[in-house]
């Protein structure tokens, strides 16, 4: 018998320079990264330093003081990062610089439980964001000593990114650490000051710690310090400080800063949610929109994630939906998941909890708003409506409350956008159990609609809704607090006056007009809809309206071929002449004159214009004619009858 051959357990075989490359191109999509991963965990280190002098007494006075410092050195290529933390010693410097993905900052908490983890605001947790300094630098250079070790006792590491490094003991005074990075040649634009302050104010703006910026120069000191030495950021991050400390004035210089919006916001909201996960939250509503608001919905960039006041990125995709997209805000998070890069948020329960806090406390801001009226809310309603009506078709969970904060037009009201649903249901009369709009491509189009003259009979008020969004949303919102929304322009009126039928002439004049119209219309019926116009177009109750087809031509979108109903009003003067018209061709062109006009007074798009203008200028001749024809008769009978 063969003898049983036992598995055999192996490691994975590594090459680290390849794997090194392969984790820094892959995991960073951006090379500013780099300084805001080596500010951060300069912030971690004078934290610890912070936290670990409460409890060490050879640390103790060692934490006053604190400051981070970068350095631009552009005759020499370097850019250099340097604190005064806690530092590390030659075993640490082993352990969390030379074995990849070994967070110092995650061992220091695993370390802590209870109240010291929480209290310890630490940043790090990957143990990789050190290494994002090979995506702009040749070589990486480290000096540290920790705090409580001997001068002699410093540690200098080096590597090129190839899979080895140095290392070597040194005389250091200075406490912390410092970080040298020679830059790449295609990377040495970044040897600017402008460029790096921007950098730093974008991603490190709000570290608790000071951030100076220094240009060095290369004259008689290597070391010589430049009169651009200053504190660039601001180290009070405005959302952690408690609401009874600031004032109006800090809540809008923030926002400038923050949005560089020189106008001032309408409202905002503060909050801080405590508990086994916490996080904070400042909420602004704008006083202006920014042009581009309705065309870009997906460029949401208002709303700003930081982590432990380490901006991490534009998140208003994951925190607010697009039709909320002109919020503006912050939102800090030490619990939120992020991939290793620390680039991207990754789905979970707290995320979603707080995208539905964002969307809760805007509506509150809008809601307030909306309820104190005037100027305020008018410019709101202005810059934002439209966007805001998006909410009653991507948000079925929120859609009552945000249709209760919609305002339109009505045949009630002179301004343009005054009544809310809830006014409009107050005014409905006793017996009326719908709420009537009208959609339209402008507020005058809609106003001198024929479809308004019965409702105007009955003193019924109809919204009038203009926006090119609201074919679409009362698409969407077909009830509102139990009562359906009709249009005027669908289907038969069921109004009181409604119930009796036409006469027989009518008919027989809606069948004449129907042969003479062929498959330009459905069908042709008489009715009571009109009381001043004599026809109008209207849409079957599940059909497509005049103005949504519109908008889908507009948007280059097919429409499928349908045909338009037309009621007419047998009682108008020019119904009356039609139905007594003996000649026929002269008749179609009034059945095709009477449909052109009534599409057009609804702000339809004519087939054929030119077949319409045609029309008019052949019944202006033949009217014309008649009129000189008359008046020629008429003369002539005055001068028989003179000279008689």
């Amino acid at each position: 018998m063969s003898e049983t051959q036992q598995p055999e357990t192996r490691a994975f075989d590594t090459e680290v320079h390849q794997l090194l490359k392969l984790m820094i191109n892959a995991l960073y999509s951006n090379r500013e990264i780099f300084l805001r991963e080596l500010i951060s965990n300069a912030s971690d280190a004078s934290d610890k330093l912070r936290f670990e002098a409460l409890t060490h007494e050879a640390l103790k006075g060692l934490d006053q003081n604190l400051e981070i410092e970068v350095s631009i050195d552009a005759d020499n290529g370097e850019i250099r990062v340097s604190d005064r933390g806690i530092g590390m010693n030659r075993d640490e410097v082993i352990e969390n610089l030379g074995t990849i993905a070994r967070s110092g900052t995650r061992k220091f908490l695993e370390s802590l439980s209870g109240d010291h983890k929480k209290d310890a605001r630490l940043i790090g947790q990957f143990g990789v964001g050190f290494y994002s300094s090979f995506i702009v630098a040749a070589e990486v250079t480290v000096e540290t000593r920790r705090a409580d070790e001997p001068a002699d006792q410093g540690v200098r590491w080096h590597s090129e990114g190839s899979g080895e490094y140095n290392i070597e003991t040194i005389e250091r005074e200075a406490q912390g650490t410092t970080i040298r990075l020679v830059l790449r040649d295609e990377h040495k634009d970044l040897l600017n000051r402008f460029q790096i302050e921007r950098i730093i104010r974008h991603y490190s703006n709000h570290i608790a710690f000071p951030i100076r910026l220094l240009e060095l120069g290369n004259k008689d000191d290597k070391d010589e310090q430049s009169d651009t030495d200053k504190v660039i950021n601001d180290t009070q991050a405005l959302w952690t400080r408690p609401k009874n400390e600031l004032s109006e004035d800090d809540y809008k210089s923030f926002y400038t800063g923050l949005t560089g919006d020189p106008e001032a916001p309408v409202s905002w909201a503060h909050h801080h949610v405590e508990g086994s996960q916490s996080y904070s939250l400042l909420l602004y509503l704008p006083g202006q929109a920014p042009y581009d608001l309705l065309i870009n919905r997906d460029e949401r960039e208002g709303m700003k994630l930081y982590i432990q006041r380490v901006f991490i990125m534009d998140a208003a995709d994951h925190l607010v939906p697009r039709y909320l997209r002109f919020m503006r805000g912050v939102v800090d998070s030490a619990d939120l998941p992020l991939n290793i890069s620390r680039e991207m948020l990754q789905d979970s329960p707290l995320l979603k909890k707080i995208r539905a806090t964002v969307v809760k406390r805007s509506l509150d801001l809008i809601e307030k708003l909306a309820n104190e009226g005037g100027e305020a809310w008018e410019t709101f309603w202005k810059a934002f409506g439209t966007i805001l009506k998006e909410g009653v078709i991507e948000d079925f969970e929120q859609r009552e409350r945000i249709a209760s904060l919609l305002r339109f037009a009505s045949t009630e009201s002179g301004h343009e956008v005054s009544t809310g649903l809830d006014d409009y249901i107050e005014r409905m009369k006793d017996d009326q159990d719908a709420i009537w709009y009208l959609t339209a491509d402008s507020l005058k189009v809609a106003r001198s609609s024929p479809h308004l003259e019965a409702f105007r009979k009955r003193d019924i008020e109809v919204l009038l809704l203009t926006d090119r969004i609201d074919e679409w949303l009362v698409s969407h919102l077909n009830q509102y607090k139990d009562k359906e929304l009709k249009s005027v322009a669908r289907g038969k009126l069921d109004l009181d006056e409604d119930k009796h039928e036409p006469d027989e002439q009518a008919k027989a004049l809606a069948g004449r007009i129907k042969k003479a119209l062929g498959e330009r219309v459905g069908n042709v019926v008489p009715g009571h809809r009109l009381t001043e116009s004599p026809g109008c177009v209207v849409a079957d109750e599940h059909g497509m309206t005049l103005q949504m087809q519109k908008l889908l031509r507009q948007a280059g979108q097919e429409v499928p071929e349908s045909k338009p109903d037309l009621e007419i009003n047998p009682g108008h003067e020019l119904l009356k002449a039609m139905r007594e018209e003996s000649d026929e061709d002269r008749f179609t062109d009034l059945a095709h004159l009477l449909l052109d006009q009534a599409l057009l007074a609804e702000g339809g798009e004519l087939a054929d214009p030119a077949a319409y203008v045609k029309r008019v200028n052949q019944l202006l001749v033949a009217a014309l004619s008649g009129k000189r024809d008359s008046e020629q008769a008429s003369a002539a009978e005055d001068s028989n009858a003179a000279s008689a």
